[in-house]
């Protein structure tokens, strides 16, 4: 059986990053257009692209190569009324729920997904990724990659808020009857 290779890469970012805010669907913050396909040759053959659907994971997969294929189960976590807010002002106005969302994984006071749901939906992506031999480069969200390493890793969902996704970072994950992290030696 080939095995399947699955690089996670984080979206480029944001102004909305920078701010400290949930993202609404907003645009990279770098001159994407002029970079396009500069990243394709971290790769000895083109991987399958895969995008998230906001525009921030599109135009960030433009780095890597051409029309990624539009995948519903990479989109962000829907973090409903507080889509825009800035964590300061959620201190500041909603502390208490902030505190909530963040220390139980099955709260959702935003009225959006929970922690737990995102991790069960991307649960559910990785299961269908890994029967897809060869090599799937998917440009995604931190809170969606923090997702897939939680699954892998078979860490309690309180661990979701322990974890950093830089833009452009990669998560490198490898199925062979079942999924492991890969370490790269790359700078």
């Amino acid at each position: 059986m080939q095995a399947t290779r699955l690089t996670l890469i984080c979206h480029a970012r944001t102004v909305a990053q920078k701010r400290a805010c949930f993202p609404l669907d907003e645009p990279l913050e770098l001159d994407w257009q002029a970079l396009a396909g500069s990243r394709a040759a971290l790769f000895k053959r083109p991987p399958r692209l895969l995008s998230a659907p906001e525009l921030r994971a599109r135009q960030s997969a433009g780095l890597y190569g051409a029309e990624p294929q539009i995948v519903s189960a990479l989109r962000d976590c829907d973090m409903g009324d507080w889509a825009g807010v800035a964590l300061d002002h959620l201190q500041q106005h909603q502390p208490q729920a902030l505190q909530a969302w963040l220390a139980d994984p099955q709260a959702a006071p935003h009225g959006g997904e929970s922690v737990a749901q995102l991790c069960e939906r991307v649960a559910a992506w990785l299961d269908s990724v890994s029967q897809s031999p060869g090599h799937v480069l998917a440009v995604t969200h931190p809170l969606l990659i923090r997702a897939a390493l939680l699954q892998v890793m078979q860490c309690p969902l309180a661990s979701f808020n322990h974890i950093d996704v830089e833009p452009l970072s990669a998560l490198e994950l490898r199925f062979n009857g079942r999924w492991r992290l890969r370490l790269d030696a790359r700078p």
